[in-house]
């Protein structure tokens, strides 16, 4: 494990000491006192040091902490497709990406619902630069991807975190969740990276990468937000893009990020599970040819289960000046969401409204070709 040290969450028998010095920052404070709005500081603070194990924390504080935001900023979560796997399985989720903390908590807070093995998950040292952060992360499972190193540093970390997804899927029988692609989407478009695959990939050693990858047991996961209260944090991001600018965050951009998802209103909210990906009838002749074969066959699941609502049925209309989809949102629908684009976005700049609209329309196209592929 000493290997692992760099990347690695907290160890059970570090947990309760991490928790002593938690509980009294005063970010993390806040948090808990969110979480247990009823309690006085001290009972707050006497259930979260009974926490010994990250099982511990996670079912006796971060679950009601989620659940708390769900009750505060959601109409509901929804599921569909956990029945599928089995209680002692580990599994690969492979998903789609758009909040930065959020993803991985609702879907964890599912696995719990279904007795599921629960997820150590990927994320980036970008975001875990506060100590606050830090410490947080790896109390609930999260383990460090680095970025920014040169291309030497980067195989080697990329070789390490890929002996440590093997390591915890199956020597621990831990599931792991790692997104699609590095990063949020943040235009609605939900693409597999050929490059988190060929990561993954390089603890194959001697074995077919085709093969290695089959043991995994990936499962690809959509996770759709009725509305995204990152949205508008996102646009100049792709206006900067779109200019073929380099967009350079706010020191404070990404902290403010997880604010605003865990704390923004989002409606209705829907994790769709796939059954286990069976990739004994893909065939190929190059290592290249096999990864964008996995890779297509996970956008395929991935946009084919995306649930669509209301909001995304009205950008793609307004995106493209038409009423195709009038059956599928009433004009209370329309309103609000017409109402949400001026509040946020300066109608006069059709650059910005055109990706506001975008990020919320794409994955209707998306279906769309995923249907067209289909019936072809």
């Amino acid at each position: 494990m000493a290997h692992y040290d760099d990347i690695r969450f907290f160890n059970d028998d570090e947990v309760n000491i991490s928790l002593q010095s938690a509980v009294r920052h005063p970010m993390i404070k806040t948090l808990f006192q969110y979480t247990f709005p009823e309690k006085e500081y001290e009972a707050i603070r006497d259930i979260v040091l009974s926490c010994n194990s990250i099982n511990d924390f996670q079912r006796d504080v971060i679950r009601k902490t989620v659940l708390r935001v769900l009750e505060d900023t959601s109409a509901g979560l929804t599921t569909s497709g956990f029945e599928q796997l089995e209680s002692d399985q580990s599994y690969l989720y492979i998903s789609n990406h758009r909040d930065i903390v959020l993803d991985t908590c609702l879907l964890n807070v599912k696995l719990f619902d279904h007795n599921l093995i629960r997820t150590a998950s990927a994320i980036g040292d970008n975001l875990v630069q506060r100590p606050f952060v830090n410490a947080l992360s790896k109390l609930t499972r999260n383990f460090i991807v680095k970025r920014g190193v040169g291309p030497r540093e980067t195989l080697l970390s990329s070789k390490k975190l890929s002996e440590y997804i093997h390591y915890l899927l199956k020597d621990v029988n831990r599931s792991v969740w790692i997104a699609q692609r590095q990063g949020r989407t943040k235009d609605g478009n939900d693409l597999t990276e050929q490059g988190v695959l060929k990561m993954i990939a390089l603890a194959a050693g001697r074995t077919p990468v085709l093969e290695y990858l089959n043991t995994l047991k990936i499962v690809p996961v959509s996770i759709s937000y009725e509305y995204d209260p990152t949205d508008i944090l996102k646009v100049p991001e792709l206006l900067a893009k779109d200019a073929d600018q380099e967009y350079i965050k706010s020191e404070n951009e990404d902290f403010n990020s997880i604010l605003k998802g865990a704390l923004g209103q989002k409606k209705r909210i829907h994790i769709a599970a796939s059954a286990p990906l069976k990739l004994d009838q893909i065939s190929s002749d190059s290592v290249n040819q096999t990864l964008q074969s996995v890779a297509s066959l996970l956008d395929h699941h991935i946009q084919t289960n995306y649930k669509l609502w209301p909001t995304n049925y009205v950008a793609y209309d307004l995106l493209n000046d038409s009423k195709g989809y009038k059956d599928y949102y009433t004009d209370a629908d329309m309103a609000y969401f017409e109402r949400r684009l001026r509040l946020r976005v300066n109608i006069e700049d059709k650059k910005a409204v055109t990706s506001f609209l975008s990020m919320y329309a794409r994955p209707v196209l998306n279906k769309q070709k995923q249907s067209i592929a289909h019936e072809a």
